[in-house]
């Protein structure tokens, strides 16, 4: 895959999607390429997190082990999406494990790399931060109405 290719990938990410792209150019060249063959684990919940992926090609679960250690496989993603991107921006484990639902091509963006893309041109920061918002403000609207209908749900069972 060429660098150009790469940096219209990037492009393709919500979060990246007002970076200019001679700065994605740079996130790019310092990104890796990775390969996973269906079930292959590509990070796991809980671990420590160093870099986010960028699904190329091929699908990956998305699965969660709650309290009572039941995994729940809460989505599934494919091209141009990204998974694990907390781990880029925040010390905190890693909220889920990923698994390769199909053979799956991956660009992996390491922490530093990011970081370093922030730290020499803020206005990067500024972007992304922007569209974290975004995200933020759309995760609580969905979270206020699944609340809401879990209510009427414990309403009407009685």
């Amino acid at each position: 895959m060429t660098l150009q290719r790469d940096v219209e990938v990037l492009r393709n990410i919500p979060l990246f999607k007002k970076v200019d792209p001679a700065k994605l150019k740079l996130l790019a060249f310092t990104s890796e390429h990775l390969e996973f063959a269906q079930g292959d684990v590509v990070c796991r919940q809980g671990d420590v997190g160093d870099a986010a992926f960028i699904l190329l090609d091929g699908e990956a679960d998305i699965l969660v082990t709650v309290a009572d250690d039941q995994t729940l496989k809460v989505a599934t993603l494919g091209r141009n999406e990204i998974v694990g991107e907390i781990a880029i921006l925040c010390d905190v484990p890693r909220t889920a494990t990923v698994v390769a639902a199909t053979d799956l091509s991956t660009l992996r963006v390491s922490k530093d790399g990011f970081f370093n893309l922030v730290t020499q041109f803020p206005l990067v920061g500024v972007e992304i931060m922007h569209e974290l918002a975004s995200r933020l403000y759309h995760t609580t609207q969905d979270l206020t109405a699944a609340k809401l209908r879990l209510k009427d749900l414990e309403q009407a069972a009685g």
